[in-house]
């Protein structure tokens, strides 16, 4: 009986290796990209019952908790790229009277990210199909997560930035036919963090893809210290 559960716990622990080598080979093939919009500005949501945006970081904060996550699980010579709107944070940094770009870099240093800022959609489409005009013969996409305000049909990069409630750069679910399917790894984790993404949007991408996107019915709240949570009575997560 003794051998029985040394052989069998012998056999439980090499399979956790395996499990942790597979991971981590998987992710130094691939790249894991993590999309994040921009905040919202005060002169628009003061009014509000309910303002956006207290604090400038709240999709850089939570984007950044994930990137620990992730370093420590796939070592820290895997592949995490790091799309920033731009615009959003130059913006906001008149604001708040700090240069919020080189705060953004501090996080670039530490977690030996690459970093890519972006002004439109079709630069995020243009990404993830091309990366520095290499192509994704070789290196595909293992994981995609967004961070940033979004409705059920839309990631919306710039809401209530330079419109108030509305947004003039995003990603529409009717644009995603436009990434080629061929960008992901067979597998590949997705997932966006805004709200009411899984109401539509999250159907869309698989159609485009091939990949299940997990998405938010209802609304989601960021938070200082954890990952996004739902909010709304009967929220759910689905893909």
């Amino acid at each position: 009986m003794l051998l029985l559960m040394g052989s069998v716990r012998r056999a439980s622990l090499l399979f956790a290796l395996l499990l942790v080598l597979a991971g981590n080979s998987f992710a130094a093939n691939g790249e894991y990209i993590i999309l994040v919009g921009g905040p919202s500005l005060y002169q628009w949501e003061k009014y509000k019952l309910y303002p956006h945006d207290h604090w400038w970081a709240n999709f850089i904060r939570a984007a950044r908790l994930r990137t620990e996550q992730l370093r420590a699980q796939l070592g820290p010579d895997a592949q995490i790229t790091w799309l920033v709107y731009k615009q959003g944070y130059i913006d906001r940094a008149k604001q708040e009277h700090q240069d919020l770009i080189a705060l953004i870099d501090t996080v670039r240093e530490k977690f030996n990210l690459n970093l890519v800022w972006f002004n439109a959609g079709s630069e995020v489409i243009d990404y993830l199909n091309n990366p520095a005009g290499a192509g994704r013969n070789q290196v595909k996409i293992v994981g995609f997560e967004y961070f940033g305000h979004s409705n059920r049909a839309c990631f919306m990069f710039d809401y209530s930035n330079l419109i108030d409630s509305a947004c003039k750069s995003w990603l529409h679910e009717n644009e995603l036919a436009k990434i080629e399917r061929r960008d992901f790894a067979h597998g590949a984790y997705v997932r966006s963090w805004g709200c009411h993404t899984g109401e539509s949007m999250s159907k869309k991408w698989y159609r485009a893809t091939g990949t299940h996107m997990i998405g938010a019915i209802g609304k989601t709240q960021f938070m200082m210290e954890e990952l996004p949570i739902l909010i709304s009575e009967g929220g759910k997560w689905i893909n």
